[in-house]
């Protein structure tokens, strides 16, 4: 039994109105004929949430309120693009060689994510720099006090006054050339020995608390009268506390490395200055 023309004709004109509606709900809006599709607010939606957020602030998560926001930028970017575009400025030379740059970056920043991707930092891998940080930084730390002079003959008339009764605090605020403790009678607070010079470290664990240095300690920046005042074991974050940072820390590194030999592989008779 043939299907008639008429019968042709409204199945066709029932297809397309039912096709009319799923073509435009890609699309948020048309401005002046033009179309402005959802895949664009979609991917704002997606970069916003992949931004970095300020310290302290919650997470940013999609919400009605987002999607609206992202949907107006959208639209008025479209309007505004539609005006410059009818001015001619996406022919300038300026906005061409800005859009060189602007790709370049894009691509750049792919590149660097698709390694991160595939060759970033592993939990194993984080686990073993925590360990090892953990490590450097050792069960103990100390809080001391010191007093820096110049020379060794005035730091040996000073052990001579901290004998005679002195206070080191006093003999501190006078005499040190540190700035960043004189004021504070010498105190440097607690940190771990890894922090000093070396000469200062190991003259400094080898005291008792209470206990100054018998003779001056001498480094690079001059001769040290050392004050143990007393020790405490490490307060040292748990491993799912740091796990994050450790990672985005080694990711860093292992994408400067991947630069480098990208850089160092590369054909060129270009002489980087670095």
């Amino acid at each position: 039994m043939k299907t008639s023309r008429h019968v042709k004709a409204a199945l066709l004109a029932a297809s397309l109105s039912l096709a009319a509606p799923l073509v435009s709900a890609q699309n948020i809006a048309i401005v002046n004929g033009k179309a402005v599709p959802k895949a664009r607010a979609d991917t704002l939606i997606e970069q916003i949430l992949k931004s970095p957020q300020q310290p302290g602030q919650p997470p940013m998560t999609k919400s009605p309120e987002l999607e609206q926001k992202a949907k107006d930028e959208v639209v008025l970017r479209e309007i505004l693009i539609q005006e410059a575009e009818r001015r001619g400025l996406n022919a300038t030379p300026d906005y061409k060689a800005q859009m060189e740059l602007t790709r370049q970056s894009i691509l750049i920043r792919s590149l660097f994510q698709d390694f991160e991707k595939k060759s970033g930092t592993t939990d194993a891998e984080a686990r073993a720099e925590y360990d090892k940080i953990k490590s450097a930084n050792g069960d103990k730390e100390y809080r001391a006090r010191h007093i820096l002079v110049e020379k060794e003959e005035d730091a040996k008339a000073i052990v001579a006054q901290l004998k005679g009764g002195a206070k080191f605090e006093d003999l501190a605020k006078k005499n040190s050339k540190d700035p960043g403790s004189a004021e504070n009678g010498g105190d440097l607070d607690w940190a771990n020995p890894g922090n000093y010079v070396p000469e200062f470290s190991a003259a400094m664990v080898k005291l008792n608390k209470g206990e100054v240095t018998d003779t001056p300690v001498k480094s690079q920046f001059g001769y040290h009268i050392i004050k143990l005042e007393d020790t405490r074991a490490v307060q040292f974050p748990a491993f799912d506390e740091v796990k994050a940072q450790i990672i985005q820390r080694n990711n860093q590194a292992k994408v400067a490395k991947f630069r480098e030999e990208l850089k160092n592989k590369a054909k060129t008779d270009y002489k980087f200055s670095n």
